[in-house]
């Protein structure tokens, strides 16, 4: 090959090949937990518990990962407790966090499920704390409750005991303006990284705008644990190694089950896909 045409066939390569994507990895089908009736979200804890939000029962079920149901909490209303619309739920091992979607508050439960306390700000005097309809949430390692507020599409950051810190991401972000936020989730470092639709949105711990990376999907749901982070539409997976310098995606071809039809969410734990779907939770093994 002459030194032009090598020249234009890696021009080439530059043009043509996606941005941020490699070749996928698989996973071989193993077993699935759970039997939900309209399940939203999904969580886990270091130690390998599930922690599951229904919005067909407005129930939250903690589950092992061998499927069996060790408690569940929660029903239809306006109470202490109670949901109307379970949207997302973030564990850690001694917490569990609940997006109580249409009554515009976040509930705090203990890791057996018995409420602790509630965050309401719908109706405060200052707008600027002010969230309604949340969709995400997700607590950093330095115990900051970051919510995605869905009503004024933005984010909104309080401390360990409720305390309002600020807001970042919303009409006066400039290019990190979130248009139509739909999940979020924290990375080890402090980094929040936010489903916008079409784009992943990166801002670090104190909300300035880091980067963006524009893909062809509509992303639906985005989960980190540890340095695994899992993107997700309705029909795919994506990963993601946090260690590595420059956020790149690759695509996971899971195999071995034709029950999958609609990905709800996704996270990787222990060299296990789990992906849920509205009924169930699957799992996959990386092969060794």
């Amino acid at each position: 090959m002459s030194k032009r045409n090598t020249i234009l066939f890696f021009i080439w390569l530059l043009l043509f090949i996606p941005k941020g994507r490699t070749i996928a990895q698989g996973y071989l089908y193993q077993s699935s937990i759970g039997n939900f009736k309209n399940a939203t979200s999904f969580s886990i804890t270091s130690g390998g518990i599930f922690y599951v939000t229904d919005a067909s029962t407005d129930e939250i079920y903690k589950i092992d990962t061998l499927g069996n149901v060790l408690k569940d909490a929660g029903g239809y209303g306006w109470d202490s407790g109670l949901f109307d619309n379970p949207s997302d739920v973030f564990a850690t091992p001694l917490s569990v966090y609940v997006c109580d979607k249409n009554n515009n508050r976040v509930e705090r439960f203990d890791k057996d499920l018995n409420f602790v306390s509630q965050l309401y700000t719908h109706d405060n005097e200052d707008k600027s704390m002010r969230f309604g309809y949340p969709l995400g949430c997700s607590v950093s390692q330095q115990g900051d409750l970051y919510i995605l507020d869905s009503e004024n599409k933005r984010l909104i950051k309080f401390d360990l005991f409720g305390n309002y810190i600020q807001n970042f991401g919303g009409y006066d972000a400039g290019n990190y303006s979130l248009t139509d936020p739909l999940s979020l989730a924290v990375a080890p470092n402090g980094n929040i990284f936010v489903v916008d639709k079409k784009r992943i949105v990166v801002f670090d711990q104190y909300g300035n705008g880091l980067s963006l990376l524009n893909e062809d999907n509509n992303f639906k749901s985005i989960r980190i644990i540890f340095e695994n982070l899992t993107i997700n539409s309705r029909t795919a997976v994506y990963y993601s190694n946090l260690s590595s310098p420059n956020l790149s995606l690759t695509k996971i071809d899971f195999s071995g089950n034709d029950e999958v039809k609609e990905i709800v969410s996704s996270l990787i734990f222990n060299d296990k896909l789990y992906i849920l779907t509205s009924s169930k939770i699957f799992v996959y093994q990386k092969p060794q």
